[in-house]
């Protein structure tokens, strides 16, 4: 749970801002801004959503630095409560009703801070979503980039080894790669994963429309991709009852249960929310089921593609410095510092 994944962090003094008081729109005014909502989802040509501890707390998950989060009672000298453990906490409505979305069409690309796998083991696609600072569930070869979805949580975070190999057999029957495999969680420190990181931010820059849901964005980088869509002309909706740091950007904000607002939409949008019928691993977007737990590490780059991505590398870092203001993303590391504002949903 939660306690246990924040008990095997390095320790870390700045944990940011915990405990901020909560708003809450009326029925009346929730019912306005998730017609708007809809509206906008409509008319978007490529839905990117932003997920973060908020969308667990229904699933028996606690946050960071909610009114009950992990770190606001530690702050307080209490101890926080959790109902379930990473094997048995199920997705909760948002989590499928976002399954429900990318499978009629509406949402392009899913980025989580989330390192509780609730959304790998929703269902949701896997070529289509981003895990910014790991999965509980996920080890990766650290030869081959080989990662194995596993049914129990790996137990070890920080990069470090899991005490089992790589089994992928090579080409021409070789022998197996071998290679050790390493946990997937982050730890304070720990460079974002190239692929996961890289992807969301393709995704964000070419989005019209950003939605974020139970995050406060107070985490860079992933806390500052939504600007990404911002800058180049779409949409942000944030998603949050306690004040994010991204508030003053959003056209529009809505202040309730990420449960109740997806419920309504999903309605609004006339779309059904997937029944869950058990942890279900599916890879790509364009199979309705998996059953091999196996990613294949990505192909070898070909000098062509490795002069494409220097254009792309050298054009990003000269948007980053002439970038100015609150709402700019500055050249950062991609070091997940202040990795607990995100990553509460374990």
């Amino acid at each position: 749970m939660s306690v246990n994944y924040a008990a095997g962090l390095s320790p870390y003094a700045d944990k940011g801002v915990c405990g901020l008081p909560e708003t809450f729109n009326s029925p009346e005014e929730l019912k306005v801004k998730v017609e708007t909502l809809a509206q906008l989802i409509k008319e978007s040509q490529y839905l990117v959503v932003h997920s973060g501890a908020g969308i667990s707390t229904s699933a028996g998950i606690p946050d960071f630095r909610g009114p009950k989060g992990v770190w606001t009672l530690e702050e307080k000298g209490e101890s926080p409560h959790f109902d379930t453990t990473f094997e048995d906490a199920r997705p909760s409505l948002t989590h499928m009703a976002l399954l429900g979305l990318q499978r009629a069409g509406y949402l392009k690309y899913l980025i989580s801070q989330n390192v509780d796998g609730l959304h790998v083991r929703s269902g949701f696609p896997r070529d289509m979503l981003s895990e910014l600072h790991g999965n509980m569930f996920v080890e990766e070869c650290e030869k081959c980039g080989r990662q194995y979805v596993r049914e129990k949580v790996i137990g070890v975070m920080g990069l470090k080894p899991t005490g089992r190999y790589c089994d992928v057999v090579r080409s021409r029957g070789l022998r197996a790669c071998r290679g050790k495999l390493i946990s997937t969680i982050l730890d304070w420190e720990d460079a974002l994963p190239d692929r996961d990181l890289n992807k969301a931010d393709d995704a964000s820059r070419r989005a019209d429309l950003a939605l974020t849901l139970g995050t406060s964005m107070q985490i860079k980088p992933s806390g500052d991709l939504p600007l990404l869509t911002k800058r180049r002309g779409g949409k942000l909706v944030i998603v949050n009852l306690q004040p994010t740091k991204h508030d003053k950007h959003a056209h529009l904000r809505i202040h309730g249960y990420v449960d109740d607002v997806m419920k309504q939409l999903m309605e609004l949008l006339g779309l059904d929310i997937p029944k869950w019928e058990g942890p279900t691993v599916c890879e790509s977007s364009t199979a309705t089921s998996e059953s091999n737990n196996d990613v294949k590490p990505p192909h070898a780059v070909t000098a062509k593609e490795k002069v494409k991505k220097d254009l792309v590398k050298e054009e990003r870092k000269r948007e980053a410095s002439e970038l100015t203001g609150d709402g700019s993303i500055k050249e950062e590391t991609n070091k997940l510092y202040n990795c607990g504002c995100t990553v509460p949903s374990v």
